[in-house]
């Protein structure tokens, strides 16, 4: 059976035709509304896509972001599609195509993808972390999807970096995401920020250039901290790390010689410190978010109002 599977962000709305082995059959993308946009003007996009697969698959699943119950696929906040906020996504997919529809957190759907069969398959305690715009992740305890309550559960961009900035994003730590890198070399340099990525900075680490340098090494020494903290957290076996950036061995290479270095500087005077997870790349890239939606659509199983197992 084939599946017609939506990964939505802020930038496209991607969709790939996939069959329950993952194999994507067909993909393509189409940009994505803006955040002011309606609901009416995001589904003049996707209609055509799920009008010309409709009678060639067995279901719709969707990675998007924001907090989402996904017993319904109702949608507590949208992330950059806050014009879904408060509707019951899931439900409305179902009726408008006339099949059976699901929808999950991108980055619970990215944990669920290494989990089922990348980097963190057989880890019963382990978390992604995607460096995207923000920060994004999700996290598996007892072999079970972490979903919370309110649905927040592992929503990292939400997490306080300094208490004595609370008034503004850089507080947080979805101000550390790849967006940063060029933001933070125009400081140094100078230059427009515009005109400088990630994949500048990552080019400019290669030829040795000391602001670029400087920049890289921020970014891994304040994800080394909060790598420490959900280790010590949640005693993590695993963690998986995620988003377009992480193509680049250069970062995985900082990123554990940032966490070395982090250990090596701790206070603690008695005994071990304490464990931290095991590093990792994710296994899946750019597709683990349609691979963690296909997964939650076919085994996806409510139990106590906790997680998904």
């Amino acid at each position: 059976m084939n599946y017609l599977v939506f990964d939505w962000g802020g930038t496209f709305l991607k969709y790939a035709l996939m069959n329950e082995e993952t194999e994507i059959l067909e993909q393509g993308k189409v940009p994505a509304p803006g955040p002011y946009d309606t609901k009416e003007e995001f589904y003049r996009r996707i209609d055509p896509i799920a009008e010309n697969y409709r009678a060639d698959v067995n279901g719709i699943a969707v990675s998007m972001p924001g907090m989402l119950d996904p017993a319904n696929g109702t949608c507590r906040t949208a992330g950059s599609l806050r014009f879904l906020t408060g509707t019951e996504t899931g439900s409305e997919l179902s009726r408008r195509y006339g099949l059976p529809a699901s929808v999950i957190n991108d980055g619970k759907a990215a944990v669920l993808a290494e989990h089922w069969k990348g980097a963190l398959k057989g880890c019963s305690d382990c978390a992604v972390i995607v460096i995207g715009t923000g920060i994004g992740g999700g996290i598996i305890l007892n072999d079970q999807l972490l979903v919370g309550r309110g649905f927040s559960a592992g929503e990292y961009s939400y997490l306080c970096i300094n208490e004595t900035d609370t008034e503004s994003f850089s507080g947080f730590w979805c101000s550390k995401g790849h967006r940063m890198l060029g933001e933070r070399l125009s400081e140094l340099t100078g230059e427009n920020a515009a005109e400088l990525d990630g994949v500048e900075v990552f080019r400019r680490v290669r030829a040795g250039d000391p602001p670029a340098m400087q920049v890289l090494n921020e970014m891994c020494h304040s994800l080394s901290v909060q790598i420490y903290n959900l280790s010590v957290l949640l005693n993590l076996e695993k963690i998986a790390i995620g988003g377009g950036i992480s193509a680049d061995p250069l970062l995985i290479e900082t990123l554990q010689e940032s966490l070395q270095e982090f250990m090596k500087r701790l206070p603690f005077s008695q005994g071990e410190p304490p464990q931290i997870a095991e590093v990792t790349l994710c296994r899946y890239g750019n597709d683990a978010n349609l691979i963690g939606a296909l997964y939650h659509h076919l085994y996806g199983k409510w139990e106590c109002g906790i997680g998904w197992k």
